[in-house]
Parts: C-alpha cells; sequence; structure tokens
C-alpha cells in the first residue's frame, strides 16, 4: 500500500493529494487512489472530501500546517473520510450533507449544505442531479467545479457515473454547469484533473458502470 501522499499543484491556492482508501478492495467499482482538495478562496483555507495523510512526516501534513484549513467540507454522504480528523486538528468549521449513511456519521456536527448553499469564502454548492446527495462546489476564484462521484475517470477518461435516472436528471444537471465560466473540473476517483472539453466529452459518452 503507499503510503505517502501524491501531491499535484493545479495553480497556485488549489492542490490535490491522493492517497490509497483504506476501505478499498477488491472488486470495487473505484480504484484504490482517491483524490482530497484544498483550495484558498476569498481568504479562506478550504480542505474538501479530506483523506488523512498516513504518518506526521508526510509533506500533505506540513503544506497544511504551514496554511492551516479553516473549513472542511463533505461534498457526498459517503465521503465523511477524516473530517473528523481536520477538525479536531485544525479547530475548523466543517459543512457536509443533512443526511448520512448510519454506518459512516462524522462526530462533528457539520454545517448542512445543499444546492444553492454559498459556503465561506464565496464557494458554491451545486446539484448534480443524480439523487446521491451529492453537492459538487464550485470555485470562482479557480475557475473550477469539484465533484464527489458525478463524474469518475477509470483509466484517465472522464466519465459521468451511472445512476437511475442519468438521461432525465443527471444529464440536464450537469448540462446546466456548462453556463458556469469554468476551466476545469476535479474528481475523486481516477486521475483527478480535467479541462473543460473533458467535461463536455464525458457528457457525451455511455455513463461508466464498473
Amino acid at each position: 500500500m503507499r503510503v505517502a501522499a501524491e501531491l499535484i499543484d493545479v495553480e497556485p491556492g488549489l492542490w490535490v493529494w491522493r492517497l490509497e482508501h483504506p476501505a478499498w478492495r477488491p472488486g470495487l467499482d473505484w480504484e484504490p487512489l482517491v483524490a482530497s482538495t484544498g483550495v484558498e478562496s476569498g481568504g479562506e483555507v478550504a480542505l474538501l472530501d479530506p483523506l488523512a495523510p498516513r504518518g506526521e512526516d508526510d509533506e500533505a501534513w506540513r503544506r497544511l500546517d504551514a496554511r492551516p484549513p479553516t473549513i472542511v467540507v463533505v461534498l457526498k454522504p459517503d465521503h465523511v473520510r477524516d473530517v473528523d480528523v481536520f477538525v479536531r486538528r485544525y479547530r475548523a468549521r466543517a459543512f457536509g450533507p443533512w443526511l448520512f449513511w448510519r454506518d459512516d456519521i462524522p462526530e462533528t456536527e457539520l454545517e448542512p449544505i445543499e444546492p444553492g448553499s454559498v459556503l465561506p469564502g464565496e464557494m458554491l454548492a451545486l446539484y448534480d442531479g443524480r439523487g446521491r446527495n451529492e453537492t459538487p462546489l464550485w470555485l470562482p476564484e479557480q475557475r473550477t467545479v469539484v465533484f464527489a462521484d458525478a463524474l469518475t475517470a477509470p483509466q484517465g477518461e472522464l466519465r459521468v457515473w451511472a445512476s437511475p435516472a442519468h438521461e432525465a436528471r443527471a444529464l440536464p444537471a450537469l448540462r446546466e454547469l456548462l453556463e458556469l465560466p469554468f476551466e476545469r473540473v476535479i474528481v475523486s476517483h481516477g486521475d483527478p484533473v480535467h479541462d473543460r472539453a473533458a467535461f463536455e466529452r464525458a457528457l457525451e459518452r455511455e455513463p461508466w458502470e464498473a
């Protein structure tokens, strides 16, 4: 198992670290490495769906300690990950869904968000149409949209993750996001960073089903 986090600098004030998810096992429809996002926006330092680095000597911890996060955001009910670790370590405010799986509930009381919520730093929660209570996040300063699971990139190809209402709700909602002037998207699974053209192509592909 990979121990040290893989760091990816996207642009100043926006970076990603990737770790092997401790709950991954063969047969799951996602790859072992998952991405967490750090962003500086409107004077806030936010962590999105963060997974904690394994050891205190990890470069990811050094970067976080140098610019301590002020908020932590959970974008989807099954992306609780290590929100409690970061809240305790940095005394950050935490935001996330109002509903969680019964066996994966954070100890931290999260401030609820839903599509249309404006978070500190002027980050905007979006609607993905998939019925999974996911709220992708629009980062206006970085012209970036960060997704939890609405899109995935197995073998590097950006795809919409399948859902029962793919044609009826998911595609219309995702196409509506094209009204935002974003230049890139970040996803949790597979290659994390993709440009706007890749997003547009993903809307024309068959949805991802393992």
